[in-house]
């Protein structure tokens, strides 16, 4: 379906899908070429970018760019990749760009560089459909330290129809909005693009506004439980979209929208191809939303959208329809017709989609009609010939006509040899796995592959299939020297492409830490990246640190770990020093100090024998200059005087001393107000020099090893040493032995053991005195492995563990533990801490919650590490759930205290048990507990408490992993019952008076507050209330008037009385219940005249205990005594009645009115009144009147029904009589009254009884009884109830509905 243009690099697919696929970038490689420019090395940058499925064309495009590094002074500048519409460079007006934006720099922090195009377009001619534009802004592939990252968008908008923009619109379908970054992260493919609505985004894309507000909405309410899915129907068949939305909340239907694209309402576009349906199941209460495409199209492709709303509810989902072509051939599409405008006198006017040119029109069978070239006759024609010829033949868009013929392509040759050729280019992350594809035309011939010209023959790290025609390469664990070009040959032709091999970037896996450090010490900056020997950078104050021989900076690479060396720091070295990779950066802070001194050896007295040199040392912790002064003189230095300064040892050397050498010396150091003194005596003892030692003499030998230490030794004449332990001298010879020799004494320990530890003494002794000296051995070892670790607190994730240190530390203070970890049912430990921990207590996380697992320990001092210890008691990690909330107090008295809270906000795996309250006295922390079980409510009443106690309460959630932290109520509670004085809340409706029919019934809520408990008084008119005609229904807090049936008698004043101790409130009721009114009482004929007869009447006796608010006056003639209507709602109690027939004799009767309506009886005039002619008087025939009355008679009878359970039947009947029968309905003789599963009905004669979801107990003998003056009638019929067949025997024969079966 693909052809490649071939003044084009990449393939044109001419398959038209009505909406944007996906956008991938495909691959960014950055090559090093050898040029040298003027201001640095120029590289090679390629990028590739595919377009899938873009208004019907496949776009595959690359371009190689020549990069230059930025000439000093110049302004900043950015690449210009520009992607043009057309068929090459003479486009014409029918251009359309698409512009590419980025900034690069070369992978290490420095300023970006500017990209210049190699020449020409950059990355050839792109063809995209008339009126649409691309943009593209891409961000900096390596950012700098506080530069912040840059919008990654691809925009595609679409133009306007022509006819739209006549009219003024703008639709929105066609502006469709892609986001996607610069380059995909690792692990990130085409499938990571995600289509939302009509935008498709990957990462952090930035997001419109309607976007953040439909997804606000959808997060503070969801509506639909099930979603309609994307779907693929064939043109021709039919598919449905189905959208369910769980009514159980909502008091109405829901709202719901189809739409197609942004902004197409499909309600409007209900037809013969769209069929919107909804359902609604009662049971479940759920909305069933449909919508239905009948004989799918191919321009109904794209993507839907279901919005559904309820009052502040909003939910919506989108979903995509493609269509598939039919296997029939495609029809041919007459040129003429795609640029005529669409929507005027066409059976696809106004159907799913607009888009215009791109999509297929179906073939109307038209007249045959010569064949006409109007491109060769526009070709040959002159340019204002131009419109006649688009009048003639029917082009209404000459102009866009013109554009089209500018963008045609050449068909390419097909080729021979390849059904379907290689891809233009391939992307891999470096390590991973890439597959080339080609399909042979003919599967006999010879397929072989080349990289770089050279054979690729098969090996591990290259695999060939073949699968039928397909010919199959895989390159495994992909290296950068994998980025070449490939190509494959079959016969004597061949295909090519490009494989782009992406290395990852770098990321700072362990952050720079700040430091203090002091002046003189070796500094160490330590970060870890994620890959070896990657490329690292370190900066000082922004600035680079290059190091070299004359640096005082040592950069030292160990594997991922990249370490920062200061030596000998000092204060301008305090600074903030940060390290950048390709993908991140770390920084710290450098502070320097002066390092409190200590004095590590003090200088001490000396007795010296004449000639003998004098030594005067001593050794502080900083390596700083001093001073030495003698009787408070400084000290000159000579042949004789030596002053040595070596690192931290300051020595005042006097060689062959004399008698005036001998004071008082005192050393200073600089910049430090101590002082050293020390006193000189001249005489000539032996001495033991220690000087190699450490500060307390001590020295350390690892078990195993030989001991040979060495002593220095002088005095004259030379002294004798002898070696001593335990009082216990040593003689020379055996494994510990002391060898002698003139200016030393050497002990000699052959294989150090454990218990060679201990102090050894030398003593030296001469004619000039002794000298002593104790030297401690410490033969140190790998510590024992400590004793089993114990799980003292477990959570969710994580658990805290406790173990004490070994027995023995090897005779080397322990370092630190290292702890292992591993599942109960595996054997593979693993190491939890690469830092030593320091404490004896630890706590691992990321557990999976509900596994067993088990530590053990290492112990590690400076000699190694121990063996492991044995493991702890297996144990599970599961969490406690979040205290409960909102602990507040519901009600007090003055024994109990009942305490409310809400549920905790979060639950874990172990679910929650029930609840623990506990409460303690003010000043003492005894908590007890008052619920002895777990206790599931939230609610709960504490007993048996003291009167005028204070109490603190809190409560916990308990369940299998403990309890939860208690929530306390903020406040002590004082034990007393609170006396609440009372208070009436009347309703606003029962302010005024409350006004009911009667036979209605009354049902009053008055609720009121008070404690402790109120006392209810209710009165009518000032007395007891009759509880057998009037319920009176009192709580804690309302109280309830119930009539069941009201009467007049009811009406009046309801006095309500609420009494607490001594408050006492009070309330009134006004209940009127009204009936309808008598008739008038007396109507009488005052006076006729004419065509004209006043009337008057007196009011009637029973208003109905509402006032009258008129009369209805109705007139009959004598001869039919058929009753009109004259006058209604008429306020007076006379009237006149005008335009009566002259000679017919009339009588009147009036009805009063109130609000209930018409009284049921009217009072008639006595006699009848004459409206005369004038002249002879007409007698009128007397006529018997003729007797309609007849007895109640059925004329259908009543017939025996089944009924299924659940289901409303109804028995029918009909009779007649004269006066009306009064209908009684009666089951198994008992009448039935007012009982709500029953409702009767009767309308002109046709009797009616509603039996509301019988069950089988309703079956039985049903009989209806028609009865008036003149007789009685009554029939009868069964009712047989059956049931669905649920496996239960009901009476009667199972009913089964469709799709059960018979057993």
């Amino acid at each position: 379906m693909c052809e490649a243009a071939p003044s084009l690099p990449f393939a044109v697919c001419k398959e038209p899908p009505a909406r944007i696929r996906s956008i991938i970038w495909l691959s960014r490689a950055t090559r090093w070429s050898g040029q040298q420019g003027a201001y640095g090395t120029t590289f090679k940058e390629t990028l590739t970018l595919r377009v899938v499925h873009v208004r019907g064309l496949h776009l595959l495009a690359s371009a190689s760019l020549n990069v230059a590094p930025q000439a000093p002074g110049l302004p900043r500048s950015v690449p210009v990749l520009e992607l043009t519409e057309g068929l090459g460079a003479g486009c014409g007006n029918g251009r359309r760009v698409l512009t590419v934006r980025r900034n690069l720099n070369d992978g290490v922090g420095r300023m970006p560089r500017s990209i210049q195009p190699a020449g020409g377009s950059p990355m050839g001619d792109i063809v995209f459909p008339v009126g649409f534009t691309a943009r593209l802004l891409c961000n900096s592939e390596y950012p700098q330290p506080g530069l912040k990252p840059q919008t990654t968008a691809l925009k595609i908008l679409g133009e306007q129809p022509k006819k739209e923009k006549e009219a003024g619109t703008t639709p929105a379908k066609d502006e469709e909005e892609v986001f996607l970054p610069s380059a995909l992260p690792p692990g990130l493919g085409s499938r990571a693009l995600e289509r939302k609505d009509s935008e498709w985004s990957l990462g952090e894309s930035p997001a419109t506004e309607d976007q953040d507000k439909q997804t606000a909405n959808s997060q503070l309410s969801t509506l639909l439980v099930e979603k309609p899915q994307s779907g693929t129907v064939k043109v021709g068949e039919n598919i449905t979209f189905i959208a369910k939305v769980q009514a159980e909340d909502l008091l109405r239907k829901p709202t719901i929208k189809w739409f197609k694209g942004k902004w197409m309402d499909l309600a409007s576009k209900a037809g013969k191809h769209l069929q919107l349906k909804e359902t609604f199941e009662r049971h479940s209460r759920v909305y069933t939303f449909e919508m239905q495409i009948i004989k799918a199209k191919e321009n109904f492709a794209g993507n839907y959208r279901c919005e559904v709303t309820y009052k502040d509810k909003f939910d919506s989902s989108s979903f995509d329809l493609e269509v598939l072509e039919s296997t029939g051939t495609t029809p041919n599409i007459d040129i003429r017709s795609a640029f005529k405008r669409s929507g005027e006198g066409q059976d696809d006017a106004g159907e799913l989609d607009f888009s215009g040119l791109l999509k297929r029109r179906e073939v109307k069978q038209q007249e045959e009609v010569p064949e006409v070239d109007v491109w060769e006759l526009l070709k040959n024609a002159k340019p204002s010939e131009y419109e006649k010829i688009a009048f003639q033949y029917g082009i209404t868009d000459l102009r866009g006509m013109l554009k089209r013929l500018k963008r045609m392509r050449r068909v390419e040759k097909k080729s021979a040899a390849f059904a379907r050729i290689l891809d233009p280019a391939y992307q891999v992350d470096k390590g991973g796995r890439v597959r080339f594809v080609v399909e042979l035309a003919d599967p006999k011939l010879e397929v072989k592959w080349y990289k770089n010209g050279q054979e690729i023959r098969p090996s591990t790290k290259y695999i060939f299939e073949h699968k039928g025609c397909e010919r199959i390469m895989f390159i495994n664990n992909c290296l950068l020297t994998d980025d070449s070009e490939y190509y494959v040959t079959a016969g004597d032709e061949k295909c090519s492409t490009e494989l782009f091999v992406r290395e990852p970037p770098v990321l700072v896996t362990k952050q720079l830490e700040d430091l203090n450090a002091y002046c003189g010490e070796r500094v160490e900056l330590e970060c870890e990246v994620s890959e070896d020997d990657a490329n690292v950078k370190w900066f000082k104050n922004g600035e680079e640190i290059v190091p070299g021989p004359k640096s005082r900076y040592r950069i030292k690479v160990e594997g991922k770990k990249h370490i920062l060396i200061i030596e000998g720091a000092t204060k301008a070295d305090a600074a903030e020093y940060s390290v950048m990779t390709t993908g991140g950066q770390s920084s710290a802070k450098l502070s320097v100090g002066l390092k409190p001194l200590k004095v590590l050896t003090p200088l001490t007295d000396q007795t010296v024998k004449l000639g003998n040199e004098i030594c005067l040392k001593c050794e502080i912790s900083e390596n700083i200059p001093g001073k030495w002064t003698k009787n408070g003189l400084p000290v000159q230095e000579s042949d004789r005087l030596k002053i040595v300064h070596k690192g931290r040892i300051h020595k005042l050397v006097i060689a062959n001393s004399l008698v005036e050498d001998e004071g008082d010396y005192v050393f200073a150091p600089d910049a430090y107000s101590i002082t050293l003194p020390a006193k000189v005596h001249v005489i000539d003892p032996p001495k033991i020099n220690l000087d190699g030692l450490d500060a307390d003499n001590t020295v350390t030998v690892i078990a195993g090893n030989k001991l040979r230490l060495e002593i220095p030794i002088s005095g004259e004449p030379p002294p004798k040493a002898l070696w001593s332990r335990a009082d216990k001298a040593i003689m020379e010879g055996g494994r510990i032995r002391a060898e002698s020799y003139p200016d030393s004494s050497t002990l000699v320990i052959d294989v150090a053991e454990k218990d060679d530890s201990g102090v050894y003494h030398i003593n030296l002794k001469n004619e000039a005195g002794e000298a002593h000296a104790a030297i401690k051995i410490k033969v140190v070892d790998i510590p024992d492995p400590p004793v089993a670790p114990s799980v003292t607190d477990v959570g969710d994730d994580w658990c805290i563990m406790n173990w004490d240190p070994p027995a023995y530390d090897g005779g080397s203070p322990i370092l630190g533990y290292f702890i292992e970890r591993k599942k109960k049912q595996s054997s593979r430990w693993m190491r939890l801490n690469f830092d030593l921990c320091k404490e004896t207590t630890f706590e691992p996380k990321k557990m999976i919650e509900g596994v067993a697992y088990e530590v053990r320990i290492f112990a590690v001092n400076a000699i190694g590490i121990s063996k492991p210890s044995m493991p702890s008691r297996p144990f599970v990690p599961l969490a406690v759930t979040s205290p409960p909330t909102l602990l507040a107090v519901d009600s007090v008295t003055d024994t109990t205290v009942t305490m409310k809270w809400r549920p905790p906000d979060q639950i874990g795996a172990a679910g929650l048990d029930g609840y623990v309250l506990e409460y303690c006295y003010e000043g003492s922390d005894n908590w007890i507990k008052a619920n002895k079980e777990l206790i599931d409510k939230t609610k709960f009443t504490i007993t048996d408490l003291p009167t005028d106690a204070r109490i603190f309460v809190r409560v916990k959630a308990m369940n299998k992993a403990g309890a939860s932290e208690p929530k306390y109520y903020s406040q002590p509670i004082l034990v007393k019952q609170i006396i609440e004085p009372p208070k009436i809340r009347i309703p606003r409706h029962l302010k005024q008076t409350y006004i009911r029919r009667v036979g209605e019934a009354v049902n009053l809520v008055i609720p009121f507050q008070g404690k402790p408990k109120p006392e209810l008084t209710w009165k009518k008119d000032g007395a007891e209330i009759d509880k057998n005609q009037i319920n009176i229904r009192n709580s804690e807090t309302d109280t309830i008037i119930f009539i069941r049936k009201a009467e007049r008698s009811h009406s009046g004043k309801y006095d309500l009385q609420v009494k607490v101790e001594k408050f006492m409130e009070t309330a009134s009721i006004d209940i009127q219940i009204i009936d309808r009114p008598g008739p008038p009482q007396v109507v009488k004929i005052e006076d006729v005249w004419g065509e004209n007869v006043a009337l008057s009447w007196a009011p009637p006796k029973d208003d109905g205990n509402a006032a009258i608010t008129g009369y209805t006056i109705q007139k009959a003639d004598k001869k039919s005594m058929e009753w009109f209507t004259v006058i209604e709602h008429y306020h007076r109690t006379s009237a006149t009645i005008s335009e009566l027939v002259i000679g017919n004799e009339y009588y009147f009767r009036v009805f009063a009115e109130n609000m209930c309506g018409l009284s049921e009886d009217a009072t008639m005039t006595k006699e009848s009144a004459v409206i005369a002619k004038d002249g002879k008087i007409y007698k009128n025939p007397v006529y018997e009147d003729f007797d309609f009355t007849e007895a109640p008679m059925f004329t259908q009878p009543l017939v025996n029904t089944y009924a299924v359970a659940g289901y409303n039947a109804t028995l029918n009947c009909s009779v007649r009589g004269n006066p009306k029968p009064k209908i009684t309905w009666m089951k198994n003789k008992v009448v039935i009254v007012d009982d709500p599963r029953y409702r009767m009905f009767s309308n002109q004669g046709v009797c009616t009884l509603e039996i509301r979801k019988p069950s089988p107990y309703d079956g039985g003998t049903y009989s209806c009884k028609a009865v008036n003056d003149l007789g009685t009638v009554e029939i009868e019929c069964k009712l047989e109830v059956k049931v669905i067949y649920q496996g239960v025997n009901t009476p009667g024969q199972p009913v089964f509905l469709e799709g059960q079966q018979q057993s």
